[in-house]
């Protein structure tokens, strides 16, 4: 706990809470706000707690009820509700936001402005929200894998595909790391597994709920639900923080009559890229190069699916792979959705530790689970000079099927 606050503590806060439900403590209260804010919502006293408390819920639920409060929220949090309203929920406009960011990545306009220090002369922050775009720029696959099989190895074919598996894309994963959604379909069908991927579906309303916006959460919960149909073939996800949220319909949806058994079903269907591996079984690449590499684990992935051990298991099929572990792996990078440009400040503590145990691990390559964990852990090796390529897991076993010439 960085601030030494006991009201910023999981404990302090569920007091706090108590305290509003009891109408001993006003709900737009400072004291209140200031204490639900500064939570990363990372989850990880859920895996910590003896008794299951699913604080993840509760935080939601108290940051709906500061939305409802009389005051009106100001400055980047009206910002941010605008965005999540009026952007995020549509379709159209949200991929034309995105069209816009990566144009002013992949121009190199922002590099530009990094380098030259115009960005940090403008505002920290404008900096900082560039160096996290910048962060989700990738290694071409090509360069970093090569484009022959290794050791003169042959192509083995493809296995007969045995399971069919329905990818949730993502909003954020699909519009500036489509490279990792490329992947996963590549990797699942490798190992014999046909990929399904609807048109209708939508973002997975994490953002939403977690900003306090549970309506505008449910009703993404809705069409997703409905994008998917009934049936029981998994829905697979790559990116730690929508795997949280899509496998949580079962309690966002619980008290609507029309989808609760739905959600429930839905819910149970979700799996993360590295479980659906596990559960199926999957083949092993082939040594793929010398750089250091390290595992960093999403919060949601690790303490919301439980399912960043399956994820790291992508990197154990990689043989001889130099790998080191990274010290306090398991700790938040101060991404948390949003959480890092809503305090930027706590957020900005939180990843200069990421960054020396990055740099202390002696690692060049670091994969994580989440998008939003590389663009955060991305832009702070960009900020502070460290050479480090940050990538998905499954990028890196991908590398390794195509030096193994299964791709061929």
């Amino acid at each position: 706990m960085i601030t030494g606050n006991e009201n910023d503590s999981p404990r302090g806060r569920i007091y706090l809470m108590r305290a509003v439900k009891e109408q001993r403590l006003a709900v737009d209260s400072l004291a209140f706000e200031t204490h639900i804010d500064r939570c990363l919502g990372c989850r990880a006293c859920e895996s910590a707690c003896p008794a299951g408390v699913e604080y993840g819920h509760l935080l939601e639920a108290a940051r709906h009820e500061i939305t409802r409060g009389q005051t009106k929220p100001t400055g980047v949090y009206r910002l941010l509700y605008f965005v999540l309203k009026h952007v995020w929920s549509r379709p159209a406009r949200l991929r034309a936001a995105f069209s816009l960011a990566r144009l002013v990545r992949d121009s190199g306009f922002a590099k530009l402005l990094l380098r030259t220090g115009i960005a940090s002369g403008i505002s920290n922050k404008f900096e900082f929200g560039l160096a996290l775009l910048e962060g989700s720029r990738g290694t071409d696959q090509k360069k970093a894998a090569g484009t022959t099989p290794a050791n003169g190895r042959r192509n083995e074919g493809t296995p007969s595909t045995s399971a069919v598996a329905m990818l949730f894309k993502g909003c954020v994963t699909e519009e500036l790391f489509k490279r990792v959604n490329d992947a996963t379909v590549r990797v699942l069908k490798v190992n014999g597994c046909e990929v399904q991927a609807p048109n209708t579906q939508v973002c997975c309303g994490a953002l939403h709920a977690h900003a306090g916006d549970v309506e505008g959460a449910r009703k993404l919960a809705r069409q997703n639900i409905d994008a998917f149909k009934d049936g029981d073939a998994s829905i697979i996800t790559n990116a730690g923080g929508c795997g949280a949220m899509l496998a949580s319909y079962s309690h966002l949806l619980a008290d609507d009559e029309l989808y609760a058994q739905k959600a429930k079903e839905f819910s149970k269907r979700v799996r993360d890229i590295g479980q659906q591996l596990e559960a199926i079984g999957f083949r092993n690449g082939v040594y793929s190069g010398s750089q250091r590499t390290t595992y960093d684990a999403s919060c949601h992935l690790l303490h919301g699916q439980h399912a960043a051990a399956s994820s790291l298991k992508m990197l154990w099929a990689i043989p001889d792979l130099n790998f080191t572990p990274l010290n306090d792996s398991e700790v938040c990078c101060g991404g948390a959705g949003v959480y890092n440009l809503l305090e930027p400040e706590m957020s900005e503590q939180v990843l200069a530790e990421k960054i020396r145990n990055i740099e202390q691990s002696g690692a060049r390559v670091l994969a994580t689970g989440n998008p939003g964990c590389q663009m955060q852990i991305g832009a702070g090796a960009k900020l502070s000079g460290l050479d480090l390529r940050v990538c998905h897991p499954v990028e890196l076993l991908d590398e390794s099927y195509r030096r193994a010439g299964y791709y061929e």
